[in-house]
This record gives C-alpha cells, sequence and structure tokens, in this order.
C-alpha cells in the first residue's frame, strides 16, 4: 500500500491514529507532558475533520471515568494522561479491566513525585503493572502510531474485552519529531472496523454492573481476567501481523531481537534508550551480545524471552522505573519467567526522574558486567548507574 510519510512528535501521533481509527468520543484534561496529544485531537474536531465528542472534565479521575462511561454506552473511546494524572485516575483503571470494558489509554510517561518533575521515566506506568490491562510501550513515533491503532482492534477482539495502554516516554519520544509512514485514513477505518464489545449500557436489556458479589464469584471473575490476558499475547501478535501484510510494514512482535540470536549474553530494556543500547552494545566491538526490547509488556511475553533467552550465559535488565526496596519491575518478570539455572542475571536501573545517561556510560556499565561474566566473578545482582552532574 502506498504510504505517505509526516514529520510527526510520538503525541501528534498518538493523535492521528485516534482520528484514524474512527474514535467517537475523547474525555481529556491537560497534564505535561500528555497534553499535546488531546490538544491536537481537540484541533482535528473543532475542525471537523474527527466526527467524534470531546470532552473537557475537571480531573484526569473523570477524564477516564467519562471515558469508561462512555465505552459503556457503545462507543469507540479513548484518553490519554501522564504521572500523576495516572494516579488520580487509578481506581477507574481497575474499573476499566474488572469489567471487561474495551477502551484504549495513552501514558506519555513522565516520573512521580514529589519532587515535582516532568521528566520522563517508567514509574507511572509501571504502576498499572497488576490492572489487568494490555500494555504496549513505543520506541519511536512510528510505533506510537501503530500500536494506538492496533490497540483499539486488540481491545474490542471478542477473544480479549479488555482495555489496553500504549506507553512512550515524554518529550522523548512524545514531544520529538520523527517521521512517521501514514497509511490512508479511510483504509485505517476499515481495517479496525466497527466497535465491538461484550455488552452496551443503552436501556434495552435488564445489565447491572458494579454490585456487590460474592467471594466466590469475585475470584471467578478475576481468574477469567488473568487466563485472557494471558492468552490475549496470541491476539496481539496476529493483530499486528494482519496490520504489517496489510499496510505494507515489517512485522516485529511482542520482543525484537536486535544483534544475532545465537549470542552468548543479553541486553534487556524497554523504551526508547533501548536505541541508546544497541549503539552502546556496537560500540563494546563484541559480536556476542545482543539487545532484546520489550514491546508488549502486559501479557509478559514470557514464552518468546525463554526462546530467545535459551542457553545465554549471563543477561542484563535495564530498567528505568525501581520497587522500591527490591528490584526493578521489568528485572522481576524477565527472573519470574527464566529457569533457576540463569543465575547471571544483573539489573541495572537507570534513567529515573529523566536522568539522561551518556553512551559512553552505557558502554562502561556493560563493558564492566560483560567482562566480570567472561572471568566469570561473583556479579552484584543490581547496580545503580551513577548521575554526572
Amino acid at each position: 500500500m502506498l504510504m505517505r510519510r509526516e514529520a510527526l512528535t510520538g503525541n501528534q501521533a498518538v493523535a492521528m491514529a485516534v482520528m484514524y481509527s474512527d474514535v467517537k468520543f475523547v474525555a481529556a484534561y491537560p497534564i505535561t507532558p500528555q497534553t499535546s496529544i488531546v490538544e491536537k485531537i481537540s484541533y482535528f474536531v473543532e475542525k471537523g475533520l474527527m466526527k467524534a465528542k470531546f470532552v473537557n472534565v475537571e480531573s484526569e479521575h473523570s477524564a477516564l471515568a467519562m471515558t469508561y462511561g462512555a465505552a459503556l454506552g457503545g462507543v469507540r473511546s479513548f484518553t490519554a494522561t501522564s504521572s500523576q494524572g495516572l494516579l488520580y485516575m487509578h481506581e477507574w483503571v481497575h474499573w476499566a479491566s474488572r469489567s471487561r470494558v474495551p477502551l484504549v489509554m495513552a501514558v506519555v510517561t513522565r516520573t512521580i513525585g514529589p519532587p515535582w518533575n516532568i521528566w520522563p521515566d517508567h514509574s507511572d506506568y509501571m504502576d498499572q503493572r497488576d490492572a489487568g490491562w494490555i500494555m504496549l510501550f513505543a520506541m519511536d513515533a512510528q510505533e506510537a502510531f501503530d500500536m494506538t491503532v492496533q490497540a483499539f482492534r486488540i481491545s474490542e477482539d471478542e477473544r480479549v474485552f479488555l482495555p489496553v495502554m500504549v506507553g512512550l516516554e515524554g518529550f522523548i519520544v512524545g514531544g520529538t519529531t520523527m517521521s512517521v509512514a501514514l497509511p490512508d485514513e479511510e483504509s485505517v477505518k476499515e481495517w479496525v472496523g466497527e466497535r465491538r464489545q461484550p455488552f452496551v449500557f443503552d436501556g434495552s436489556s435488564n445489565i447491572t454492573l458494579g454490585n456487590l458479589a460474592s467471594p466466590e464469584d469475585t475470584y471467578i471473575l478475576h481468574r477469567n481476567i488473568h487466563e485472557d490476558l494471558l492468552k490475549s499475547i496470541e491476539v496481539v501478535k496476529e493483530i499486528e501481523k494482519d496490520y504489517s501484510e496489510t499496510f505494507g510494514l515489517p512485522y516485529i512482535g511482542p520482543v525484537e531481537t536486535v544483534g544475532e540470536k545465537e549470542s552468548s549474553y543479553a541486553v534487556i530494556s524497554m523504551g526508547a534508550w533501548s536505541g541508546d543500547l544497541a549503539e552502546a552494545i556496537k560500540q563494546l566491538g563484541r559480536n556476542d551480545v545482543s539487545l532484546y526490547r520489550i514491546r508488549v509488556y502486559r501479557p509478559f511475553p514470557c514464552k518468546e524471552l525463554r526462546q530467545a533467552l535459551s542457553r545465554k550465559n549471563g543477561i542484563v535488565v535495564f530498567d528505568r522505573s525501581i520497587s522500591f526496596g527490591s528490584f526493578g519491575p521489568l528485572y522481576m518478570d524477565v527472573k519470574a519467567c527464566l529457569d533457576s539455572e540463569y543465575t547471571n542475571v544483573v539489573n541495572v536501573i537507570g534513567g529515573l526522574g529523566g536522568v539522561d545517561h551518556s553512551l559512553g556510560e552505557y558502554v562502561s556499565m556493560l563493558r564492566k558486567i560483560f567482562g566480570e561474566m567472561d572471568r566469570e566473578e561473583k556479579l552484584e545482582k543490581q547496580i545503580w548507574m551513577e548521575v554526572s552532574r
């Protein structure tokens, strides 16, 4: 298919994807660094380019509550947020998944305060990892567009019927202009298709939601969410393959491999700093190290990772958030997927609060860790990158 290219920020790419996906309801409350998504959508609606209801609400809590209500009413719905705004709407994050309501939300990541800080890490996004959403994470503006379009198909698939969260780093991706290949708008609308959902609150049937349930019924509902979320990895892969074939784009999958698949060592990361790590691996001058970038965080791609990491001598997991008093969330998920014989697994913490580590710092860190692994020295399980002032 013939594609046209536009220079778009990650946030603009998300807004374009929302318009192209024929979304009919958007609730918005501004918060840095997400604001330009809903600003762009409001422009589309004001100019008649997008036929949707756009509602300015008084808080992030109301933004997701209204998006949830509109989705319950039978329309394709979207919202976006960051940081403290995501924490404020956290109650409704759980309502959406536990009600099995298909909707999509973009999270333009920003560190959680205090201290007050507008710069990106993954702490706000990772804080939602137990909430029952499908969670995708984009590396650049192209993926922000593609993942957002795919998110509506995934969320509304009858095998799923769960909300989808699309993550992208504030400023680094959300505010940086890049070249994005855009399909024809009508072709995207046709590909996404008509709205699909398990039930509609329109007064035509006797449906109730959210009232008191027995412990046993609650247990079964929660187990069903977990089991369907695990199975949804196949739906995510199927829909990405269909999108790639329809629009002539490469299929990547839940985990992207950069380097030789049969390498001795692995670096695992998620998000934009994966590009820095890929370059750092090149500068190491060794061909026995590969990068594995997580693109689908929930459901966590255990099967794909186990296959990719088979017979690796050492693994380094980079986390841009921390579970205080423990390890980084990505590291804990990776460790949970691996068999007990994988003992050389190191967690590197960096980038918190928006700290920008240099390429040289990544190279030095990797050289140190892989050197210790080569010499079979005792490894620190967690290493924090230094801050250069």
